[in-house]
């Protein structure tokens, strides 16, 4: 085994003179470290040379001077005593400042990724291996009798018609926000025997037969046309001027605006000003400033000018039905002024809502759309006596839970 040894290190001879100290020049040539004869007679000393602590230190046991030395592998410096422990041992230490950003960054990186790991395992439910419930059918009396309705109410569908709204029956309002009734489904039958239980919406009913009576009060008769109808309008102090564009302001010059007033600028700016709008604008605008929010008329008066110039465009005329932008502001007034949920009725004004109800046109939703009866149940399917329960299909049920819901 050879070693260079550096300035002033103490080297091992091959003489009789032991161990020396030598002190030569750095730069000339490296000295050959020759084993010590006699050193290797013993087989665990000989063994113990080529094993090495744990900072590189090489254990050597000199015969002629009877001593241990240590050399260290990597600077070559032999010395007689043990090398301390803190050379000897690696540091444990929970102080990671003067560790390498990279090798904190990995080791974070491994910790992050086993913890989102056991994180992900134990919030994830495996959708394949679900233990199916150890009932496979529930064949109780209560869920039979609540299944048996869900499906008589599949098969057997409700269509309503203004004909049943008229043998509708009070029963009771419920949690001030419906009216229990009863109603006859069975054109075939009398009336009396009225047969499918309902919820009817106090606040949908009251609003549809606000709505109906609003779009009702909204025309007048047409002193220029004899016959017919035309939609009341408000004057409006001073005008609203709007701006449009070019083929607007044509189409407004060539037709006739249903519900308006519109005055053309002498000036040849792109600008009108509307003198009348429909009465129920005003409504909306009286109604936002009581509540203490700002003016809308220009916005609606600005949207329905726009709908009245598209009609224009796309038919040449605006005879026709209810406009969009006027049935809803109506709906608007409608909806703020009806009765709201919790609101207590009493008997009596539950039987003039329902009979105010069975005078509309469409009573079956409310000004926005939303329905305002919903069936719950036939009486006389639930009034039926309890058949036997069919056996055969009981097996096969329980049979087929047996072979493929059991596993």
């Amino acid at each position: 085994m050879s070693r260079n040894i550096s300035k002033d290190s103490i080297f091992l001879s091959s003489g009789n003179d032991g161990v020396r100290e030598r002190n030569e020049n750095p730069c000339g040539p490296a000295v050959n470290i020759q084993p010590v004869s006699g050193c290797s007679i013993n087989p665990e000393l000989a063994a113990s040379e080529k094993d090495t602590t744990s900072s590189d230190w090489l254990q050597h046991y000199d015969t002629s001077v009877g001593k241990t030395v240590y050399v260290n592998r990597v600077t070559g410096l032999s010395r007689y005593e043990d090398p301390p422990m803190e050379e000897t041992q690696v540091r444990c230490t929970s102080d990671v400042t003067n560790m390498a950003v990279s090798v904190i960054s990995e080791m974070d990186d491994v910790n992050e990724s086993a913890n989102s790991l056991s994180s992900l395992y134990s919030k994830w439910n495996n959708p394949v291996f679900v233990r199916p419930p150890m009932v496979g059918v529930d064949i109780s009396s209560g869920q039979a009798d609540g299944l048996a309705v869900k499906i008589h109410n599949i098969l057997f569908p409700y269509r309503f018609s203004k004909s049943m709204i008229h043998s509708m029956k009070v029963i009771h309002q419920v949690d001030k926000k419906f009216l229990a009734c009863l109603i006859n489904t069975r054109t075939e039958e009398q009336v009396e025997h009225r047969n499918l239980l309902v919820l009817v919406d106090q606040h949908a009913a009251h609003e549809r037969v606000r709505l109906e009576t609003l779009i009702a009060d909204s025309y007048e008769d047409d002193p220029d046309a004899p016959g017919e109808r035309r939609l009341c309008t408000s004057t409006i102090l001073p005008p609203l001027g709007i701006s449009v564009t070019e083929e607007e302001l044509r189409l407004l010059r060539c037709g006739n605006l249903l519900g308006l007033e519109v005055t053309f600028s002498p000036a040849a700016d792109l600008q009108v000003f509307v003198g009348k709008v429909p009465l129920c604008f005003m409504e909306k605008e009286s109604n936002e400033l009581r509540r203490g929010r700002p003016s809308v008329i220009k916005p609606i008066a600005e949207e329905y000018l726009r709908e009245q110039t598209e009609l224009l465009r796309s038919t040449g005329t605006v005879r026709g039905t209810l406009p969009l932008t006027v049935l809803k502001v109506l709906a608007s007034l409608a909806c703020h002024g009806a009765i709201k949920f919790n609101d207590p009725l009493s008997r009596d004004e539950c039987y003039s809502l329902v009979a105010s109800l069975s005078a509309c046109q469409l009573p079956f939703q409310c000004a926005h759309g939303r329905p305002s009866i919903v069936p719950l149940v036939d009486v006389l399917h639930l009034d039926k006596d309890n058949t036997k329960p069919n056996l055969q299909k009981l097996r096969r049920m329980y049979k087929t839970w047996k072979l493929y819901g059991n596993s």
